[in-house]
């Protein structure tokens, strides 16, 4: 029946146009049937006369008009959507992005290429026209890359560059003293800590870059006196795991530990309870010798890991081991650390016995003054 009805079809229609209508003997109806740009149109007309064939040929001629005009349409859509390389790379660079390298690949595409049609085949034919005889990581560098750089930059997806504009609060020497000296006397800053452990904690902050909740976890079994170096387990989403190598001085002002377990206590003896951003549990103790030293409340126990991070960069300008003794993840954050401090930093510390230097004989006492040498 099937075959039947085909012949009937091709006999009722000797195709002048792609639109031409056909009778459906089966269904008692006209019909269209073409194709446009690959896509099969099919219709019924709704003409239920087989002597309306006039009437069917400007019903289907209708039909076929409204497809092109879809189509049209579609093909207008999609490549109003699409972005010229050309142009991405102007907007990239016009934003600050590097420029390098891209001058070459923007005149070899042109400006009818649109990054959308850019692919492993199109990067591959530019590194064969542009870089014929040059070794795989310069091809990588001057050409994968910028265009990769551009193309994600076009799409929204490249990641973007953090500034750090954060201004971390740090304190000089000068104003450690004063801290140091109320710690040391807490009941002149109306702080019932006869065991000094709030001035334990302010020295192992100072001296080795822990964050309070780091702190508070430190354990005894972990110190290491014969080589100065204190292992910190680190946390899940802040710091990284790392020994911390604590100058003379923190070592000093710490004095005597528990014999085991967590190595700093509460004032009143008792350990603290692990918690997320721990550093309120020392917040009151440590406000009270911070108003007794005359500083802001802008002052917080993390200020002194802050402060770690500015004293030992000025001391060492040793970028890597910031990062390291420090426990970041990633260095944008240790950046802020590199250029806030005074050129006379190192030596004012070094005056006040705080020596982050490595393998430099014998610590410096307090009260020492020396300079450092180039």
């Amino acid at each position: 029946m099937q075959n039947k009805e085909k012949k009937q079809r091709g006999n009722n229609r000797q195709k002048r146009n792609p639109w031409d209508p056909y009778w459906l003997e089966k269904a008692g109806d006209w019909a269209t049937d073409f194709v446009i740009e690959g896509h099969r149109y099919r219709r019924r007309l709704g003409i239920r006369s087989e002597e309306l064939k006039s009437r069917a040929n400007e019903e289907a001629k209708r039909f076929y008009v409204q497809a092109w005009d879809d189509v049209k349409s579609l093909v207008y859509v999609e490549e109003s959507t699409k972005t010229p390389f050309c142009l991405a790379a102007l907007r990239y660079m016009q934003n600050g992005k590097e420029r390098r390298f891209l001058a070459r690949i923007i005149e070899y595409f042109g400006e009818d290429t649109m990054i959308e049609d850019i692919d492993a085949m199109a990067i591959a034919a530019a590194a064969a026209e542009l870089y014929p005889h040059a070794k795989p990581e310069t091809v990588k560098r001057q050409l994968k890359t910028p265009i990769m750089a551009v193309i994600n930059f076009a799409k929204g997806t490249g990641r973007e560059k953090s500034h750090d504009t954060k201004r971390s609060r740090w304190l000089t020497p000068e104003e450690v003293e004063r801290v140091l000296f109320f710690a040391s006397n807490p009941h002149k800053a109306g702080l019932h800590d006869p065991h000094l452990r709030t001035l334990q904690k302010v020295a192992f902050m100072l001296g080795g870059g822990a964050g309070p909740g780091e702190t508070f976890a430190a354990q005894v079994a972990s110190w290491n006196p014969a080589t100065s170096e204190w292992w910190l387990d680190g946390t899940k989403t802040n710091y990284r795991a790392r020994f911390v190598l604590l100058p003379q001085r923190s070592i000093d002002l710490m004095g005597n530990l528990p014999e085991s377990g967590p190595a700093f206590l509460a004032p009143d003896g008792q350990p603290y309870v692990a918690r997320q951003n721990g550093g309120g549990q020392m917040a009151e103790a440590f406000g009270k010798i911070r108003d007794a030293a005359g500083l802001g409340r802008d002052v917080v126990p993390y200020t002194l890991r802050h402060t770690w991070a500015t004293w030992f960069y000025a001391q060492t300008k040793d970028f890597r081991r910031l990062v390291d003794l420090g426990g970041w993840n990633k260095s944008d954050t240790a950046n802020r650390y590199c250029k806030v401090a005074p050129k006379d930093l190192g030596n004012r510390l070094l005056q006040h016995g705080w020596d982050f230097r490595e393998d430099v004989g014998d610590p410096v006492k307090f009260g020492e003054l020396v300079t450092i040498r180039k």
